[in-house]
């Protein structure tokens, strides 16, 4: 019996242990916040069926885009080539990362729906979002509307072509625009795991 909850204890130390150490080891203090806050969420989400995870994420995000502490310079650089992504923490049990999109003016992402849960906010100039419905009949997504998305906005969007769009920051744009995302998946599956690209 000793050996037994020996064990369970040890496992119980070693799980906090993998959930305080959320990959990469330079984060700040703001990141690890957030990273504490998405673990609330998701642990909250067990206990009620997931009822609340949008609005305790969209809450996360809101509350992490107004510490100007949260991004490092470097982590704020973009580059011609195409939007920069610089990943500011990984679960280490595999359950999301956070990463932050760099966007040089005329820079954008393409058409697409998410394969997992994913939120983000604006943290920095200014970026335009098309929304689309997908059309099952002729397999293709739609516009439906465009709006700017402010420093401050967020946006929550569950898994499915319930939520296409596609952001950009504008080719007239004076300056870049930064953004946080927090996507449902492994830190190493952020770059493959995460768009359904889909034709517009």
């Amino acid at each position: 019996m000793i050996d037994i909850t020996g064990k369970q204890v040890t496992m119980k130390l070693e799980l906090a242990t993998q959930r305080s150490a959320h990959f990469p080891a330079d984060r700040n203090a703001s990141v690890s916040r957030l990273c504490r806050e998405i673990d609330a969420a998701l642990d909250a989400a067990q206990a009620d069926g997931g009822m609340s995870f949008g609005v305790r994420v969209h809450a996360a995000l809101s509350r992490a885009i107004a510490d100007p502490a949260l991004l490092r310079a470097d982590q704020r650089a973009g580059s011609p080539q195409g939007y920069q992504r610089h990943l500011l923490a990984a679960d280490p049990l595999g359950r999301y990362a956070i990463a932050a999109l760099v966007w040089e003016p005329g820079q954008s992402s393409p058409v697409h729906a998410h394969r997992t849960w994913c939120g983000y906010a604006v943290t920095d100039g200014a970026l335009a979002e098309t929304q689309y419905r997908w059309d099952a009949n002729t397999h293709r997504a739609v516009e439906t509307r465009r709006h700017p998305r402010e420093a401050g906005a967020v946006s929550y969007a569950d898994a499915g072509r319930g939520a296409i769009h596609q952001l950009c920051n504008p080719a007239d744009a004076a300056t870049r625009a930064v953004s946080i995302h927090i996507y449902g998946v492994a830190g190493e599956h952020i770059a493959t795991h995460v768009n359904d690209l889909l034709a517009a």
